[in-house]
């Protein structure tokens, strides 16, 4: 069977893979940054900024020193250059997509922009699930590079992309209709998106760059086991570390000895509850998501938590809002190597 094509705008097709299986770095990757809105020049650019952006197209990975930097009319432009350069110089010393990743996620403070993380995450997790068959899978992989919004209406737990959810409802202010139904006193109707189950999911192949499909995440449903995969291939990818991973309704363990949060707010509610308070009802509310991990090669954790599951919560904050961290994931294992 021939494997389907998904997540195009994350730019696999411009990327090598290696004999390990990370992307290697390439020109014509690097190239699509140089065309990116904000560092391409514009009509009113200064010659400095248009032989700069030539000089990168003909040759990606040359130097560049801060004089010519210095030397661009448009402060805020040379600016966006220095970002660029600096994550290029990130992904040329790693010489993996894979490799940088792993190292920036390691270092006390990142200078790179979140929007250029988040990329890269896009496209590490495309060429990790790249012989993926299930668009629930896929779907819920979309947490770990895309900021959700969540609603709970009738008992269920729906996952949308936020970006697409405001740009609906900008829509419907900027055609007047939001206007109309505040004036006439009539309620405006929720963005409407396709929920995926097992009987629709076929849509999302033709829709995978849209990013405008929800997923149930109640306990029991397809989406959380899904992610619980994602999880696992994530590791087996970036670390070579099997574990098995489990969505749990609760977390009912009186021996509780680690946790990792996958975001910030998991993170606030998963420690209260492991010092033992007892966070009020409606940030206990928050949480959207918690499962259990187990590594397999217990040669490899910590003495402390060896034959114990390790827990992971994700959570929503005050504004309904999802933002993963699937660093954490890398960064906070109980493994020996990391003590």
């Amino acid at each position: 069977m021939t494997t389907r094509d998904f997540w195009k705008s994350a730019g696999m097709h411009l990327l090598e893979r290696g004999p390990e299986g990370w992307l290697q770095v390439t020109p014509q990757f690097l190239r699509a940054y140089y065309t990116r809105p904000e560092v391409h020049p514009l009509d009113t650019s200064c010659a400095e900024e248009i032989r700069l952006h030539d000089d990168l197209m003909a040759d990606p990975m040359m130097p560049v020193e801060a004089a010519r930097l210095a030397a661009i009319a448009d402060a805020e432009a040379a600016d966006n250059y220095r970002a660029v350069l600096a994550y290029r110089d990130v992904l040329m010393r790693a010489g993996t997509i894979e490799g940088a990743y792993v190292r920036l996620m390691r270092q006390s403070a990142i200078a790179i922009p979140p929007v250029f993380i988040d990329q890269m995450v896009h496209v590490i997790l495309r060429n990790i699930l790249s012989d993926c068959e299930d668009p629930i899978r896929l779907r819920a992989g979309e947490l770990f590079f895309r900021e959700q919004s969540v609603t709970t209406d009738g008992g269920r737990l729906m996952l949308a992309d936020e970006e697409i959810v405001e740009m609906h409802a900008r829509a419907g202010k900027e055609t007047g209709l939001g206007q109309l139904l505040a004036e006439t006193g009539t309620p405006m109707r929720k963005v409407e998106l396709d929920v995926l189950d097992e009987d629709n999911k076929a849509i999302y192949w033709l829709r995978s760059d849209r990013f405008d499909t929800v997923i149930d995440f109640r306990f029991g449903q397809p989406a959380p086991d899904a992610f619980a995969r994602v999880i696992e291939s994530w590791l087996r990818h970036l670390l070579k570390l099997e574990v098995r991973v489990e969505p749990r309704p609760r977390v009912e363990d009186r021996d509780w000895r680690w946790h990792i949060g996958l975001d910030r707010e998991g993170t606030r509610i998963l420690n209260a509850l492991y010092e033992g308070r007892t966070p009020p009802l409606e940030e206990m509310a928050r949480i959207v998501g918690l499962f259990r991990m187990r590594i397999d090669d217990e040669r490899m954790v910590l003495e402390r938590v060896k034959g114990k599951p390790i827990y992971l919560g994700l959570a929503m904050d005050a504004r309904s809002r999802v933002k993963m961290k699937p660093q954490n994931l890398l960064t906070n294992l109980p493994l020996v190597t990391a003590a």
